[in-house]
Parts: structure tokens; sequence; C-alpha cells
């Protein structure tokens, strides 16, 4: 699920940003066009237009929607679309209205030109029947005003078809060709990004199996020498020391079988798993556990539990694991009675990146050793 979601964003950044250049074209035509052509028509025929407050009002209103909803367009601000369109739609009939038969087919009856542009800002990002929509509301406008102007002639009507096909073609062209250019990056994106999540995924399965490979020999090996030592009579089974050699090398064994198993909170499986070894060669363990660990690389959940293998190797009598769990920090504490003599054996454990914590104390009764990781 997560995979899925980082997918979605990551083709919705890359469709935004190939849909950016086709929204800078058409803030930038729309209100260019707006500006060079209609405003200086409109003041050069405004003595002549019928009602020229109301074609110079619808003007200027239609620039300051424009512009409002350029700068939202280009922020990637969601836009009222349906109230925007409503008002260039009412503004379309008021100009038609407003400009008069003789400027019926003239510059200065400025929504033939730009009006189609703005339906284009103010929609984007919506379905195209939307656009195709209020394109056929503006041709019925315009429709509607040449038959009640009496401009029926057949040179009105193919004046009217054309103006209506060369002012919305373009915009239309433009808006359906985004559309699918969004939706085609937006498709590219996530499969890439889904073939790499494969990529990175099938890198990683082969880092843990060459890791796993490695462990296993080194786990084998410690097995190996005790095993070698016993069948050529040189290690004495009733020797302390070889029960311990042997007691850790099958906890080993025994924890990198767990750590490939898939459970819900492998940590805690690893840990029953040494416990479990522990009971079966006779020391009483008590396991308490509070809290859930946090998923945790397999690096770092040995070095939580690697120091206290070791140490549950040594134990006699009785001991005691806890593990308190939080979503920022893990702490697993063992104690066990103290014997004098003892002590760690083996590397270092690997301190997980530098968040793992270790801490071995002893006071000639009690022996604690406590790991604890940090986010």
């Amino acid at each position: 699920m997560a995979d899925e979601v980082g997918a979605g964003r990551a083709a919705a950044a890359v469709a935004r940003t190939s849909d950016r250049g086709a929204r800078i074209v058409a803030v930038t035509i729309a209100l260019a066009w707006h500006l060079a052509i209609g405003l200086p028509a409109v003041l050069a025929a405004r003595a002549e237009l019928a009602v020229p407050q109301v074609v110079l009002g619808g003007w200027l209103l239609v620039a300051s929607a424009g512009v409002y909803a350029g700068i939202r367009l280009l922020r990637d601000t969601p836009l009222p679309a349906p109230p925007l369109a409503g008002l260039l739609l009412a503004v379309d009939v008021a100009v038609f209205a407003a400009v008069g038969r003789p400027h019926l087919f003239s510059p200065a009856n400025w929504v033939w030109g730009t009006l189609a542009w703005f339906l284009v800002v103010v929609l984007w990002g919506r379905p195209v029947r939307w656009l195709l929509a209020l394109l056929a509301a503006h041709a019925a406008t315009a429709l509607t005003a040449v038959a009640l102007y009496g401009a029926t002639g057949a040179a009105d009507l193919a004046r009217s078809a054309m103006a209506l096909y060369g002012t919305s073609s373009l915009p239309a062209a433009v808006f359906a060709g985004a559309t699918a250019l969004a939706a085609l990056s937006r498709g590219r994106a996530a499969t890439a990004v889904t073939a790499n999540a494969l990529v990175a995924d099938r890198e990683a399965a082969e880092r843990a199996r060459l890791d796993r490979r490695e462990r296993l020999a080194l786990v084998t090996g410690a097995a190996e020498d005790v095993l070698t030592e016993l069948a050529q009579g040189r290690a004495d089974p009733a020797d302390p020391e070889v029960q311990r050699r042997c007691v850790r090398a099958a906890g080993r064994l025994r924890r990198l079988i767990a750590e490939s198993d898939d459970v819900p909170h492998p940590l805690l499986h690893e840990l029953r798993a040494a416990a479990d070894l522990a009971e079966r060669n006779g020391l009483p363990i008590d396991l308490v556990t509070v809290g859930t660990p946090p998923p945790l690389p397999v690096r770092v959940r040995r070095a939580l539990a690697d120091p206290l293998t070791a140490t549950l190797a040594d134990a006699q009598d009785w001991a005691r694991l806890t593990v308190v769990a939080g979503p920022d920090e893990v702490v697993i504490g063992l104690v066990t009675p103290d014997r004098a003599g003892t002590g760690a054996t083996g590397p270092p454990p690997d301190d997980g990146d530098g968040q793992v914590e270790h801490l071995d104390e002893r006071d000639g009764k009690i022996r604690w050793t406590q790991t604890r990781w940090r986010r």
C-alpha cells in the first residue's frame, strides 16, 4: 500500500510538471489577446457601441477573473470553476446584447476571440466534456444574437460559423492535448516508479541473500569448530566452557533461521527463539514484553539481540528477559546470576550504525545486560 501511495504521488508530481508549460501558454494567450486586441478595439469603437459601458465593464470583469484564475492555476491552487464559468457566460450574453448590430462581427465584440481562452483557463484540469459544453453554450449565445440582430444572410451565417470555428477549435485542441499529455505523463511516471521499486526490491533481496550467506558461513564455522573438536576428542562434552560454546552456536543458528521468518514482530520472534533454546537446555527463563517494537532492519535487530544471546549461553540457575518497546525506542534487558570469571565472549556486537547502545554491569551477585535502540 505504501508503494502504491508513493507511486501515485510521484506520478501526480510528474503530471503537474509536464502540465505546467501548457498552463502558462493558455494563461498568456488569454490575457495577451484580451489586452492587446480586445481592449484597443473596444476603446476605438466605444462611441459606436450600443451600450459601451456594458462592453467595457464586461471586458474589465473578465480580465479580473482571468488574472485571478491564472494566478491560482500557476500556483497549483484549486479553482472554483463553476462560478467562474457562469460569470463568463453571463458576460458573454451581456456583451452580445450591448455591442450592437454594426459591431456584431467587429473586433470590438471581443467575446468572439477571447472568451474561449478564458473558459480554457478556468476549466483547466476538468474533463474535456465540460469545455465542450461551455463552448456549445457560447455558440448558442452567439447564434441567438445573430438571429435577433437579423444577420441571417448567407454571408453573415458563414462569418458566424467561421468565427465560432476559428476561435473555439484551437482552445479546445490545446485543452484536450494538455489533458492527454498529463494523463500520458502520469501513466509513464507511475510505470517508471513501479519498475524502479521492483529493481530496488530485487537489489535489496540480493544484498540480504549475500549477507545471510556470509552470516551463515560465520555461524556454521563456529558450530563446525566445536563439532570437530568433539569428534576428534580434543574437547570434553562435560566441560562447562564447551557446553557454553555449543549453546552459543546453537543459539546463533536458531536466530539465523528466525530472522527470515515472516512474522508480525521479527525481533520478538528472535528473542523468543533464543529463550526457547535456553529453556530446552534447562534454564528457567521469564520473558516479559511491554509494547510493540516498530519495524527494524535486520542489522539493528542483530545488534539488539546478539549480546543477550551470548549472555544467555553463560547463564545458570535462572534468567529474566524484558522487552520494553515504543515507536521510537526499544530497550531489552537481561538479568542473570553473576558468575565469577565469566564475561562476554566473541567479537563485539554490531552497533546497528551507531543506533544501538550496549551495557553490561555486574556486582558479583547479579549480571545485568541491556541493549537500547533509539530512532
